[in-house]
């Protein structure tokens, strides 16, 4: 396959990349990257400054999509806010548009978790429909934003991604050395839904979303085996071998990261449907296992 890949600098695509390199099946990749090409297999591109020339994609077969600035880079206010939702619609609208021009059958483009807000211990899969919240609202934006590419005819998948552990991961990089100096616990009541997915598992799936042409619309990339907050304090503990004693209030984490404290303070039970059901194997079963895999442990 010819892919296009753009966000493919990110955490997520770089190991991306090198897996569909390594498949020794003849993927021929071309990155779209927003500095001067350094390697032959770089295009230029700017989406916030007009269309992408649909004959960069004459002959491509899938298309992928990771754009989009981090949601847990920073504290939110208005102008972040309308950052991180440009940051994924925009890129997201101009490939959808070059796609159903250049008639390409295939466009994968990211999304997460955050489309199904705060269910309790409700569980939620594929179908379930947006929250109301700012994530929900905002990934019903980026996941239409790949409308004209649908209505070309392309298979369009939304990989609807939950936290992804792996070795750099930016959740345990911030939470691993508070672990490690005895400062670890749950968030709040501490029984709200992370949804989660190791990092070899995330490839492995979005791999499988590209190749396989039975998959498409939403999937949701998270683990087999949903876990709460209380649940992921003490698998960290265990995998850095310190305890979890402490109970951090809901509100003091609302000061720490104010209104982006919402990704852990709430949460979803999501049940990965479209994986499960495309027989999809994980290599890490368990929190522990991804855990232990991101640690290098």
């Amino acid at each position: 396959m010819r892919i296009v890949i753009a966000g493919s600098s990110g955490y997520l695509g770089k190991p991306l990349m090198d897996a569909l390199e390594g498949l020794g099946e003849g993927h021929d990749l071309v990155r779209l990257v927003r500095h001067r090409p350094d390697e032959e297999n770089e295009i230029v591109w700017d989406p916030y400054q007009g269309p992408l020339d649909p004959q960069i994609l004459d002959g491509v077969d899938a298309v992928v999509n990771l754009c989009g600035t981090s949601v847990g880079g920073r504290r939110w206010n208005a102008a972040y806010k309308k950052r991180i939702e440009t940051s994924r619609v925009v890129p997201t609208t101009v490939l959808a548009d070059a796609v159903a021009a250049a008639k390409v059958p295939v466009m994968v483009n990211a999304s997460a978790a955050g489309w199904y807000g705060d269910r309790a211990d409700v569980e939620v899969d594929e179908s379930t429909p947006a929250a109301a919240d700012f994530l929900g609202r905002l990934c019903l934006k980026w996941e239409s934003a790949a409308a004209a590419a649908e209505e070309s005819g392309a298979r369009v998948v939304r990989l609807r991604t939950g936290h992804v552990l792996g070795p750099g991961s930016v959740l345990l990089d911030r939470f691993v050395p508070a672990w490690k100096c005895f400062l670890g616990g749950r968030f709040g009541s501490g029984r709200q839904y992370m949804p989660w997915i190791s990092l070899r598992d995330w490839v492995g799936a979005a791999v499988t979303a590209i190749e396989d042409e039975s998959i498409r619309g939403p999937v949701n990339m998270v683990g087999p085996t949903p876990i709460t907050n209380r649940e992921f304090a003490k698998a960290l503990g265990a995998a850095v071998h310190r305890p979890t004693p402490w109970i951090i209030p809901g509100w003091a984490v609302k000061v720490v990261a104010g209104e982006a404290a919402i990704e852990l303070l709430r949460g979803a039970r999501i049940k990965p449907g479209v994986l499960q059901a495309n027989g999809f194997e994980y290599q890490d079963q368990t929190l522990f296992e991804a855990l232990r895999y991101a640690l290098n442990d």
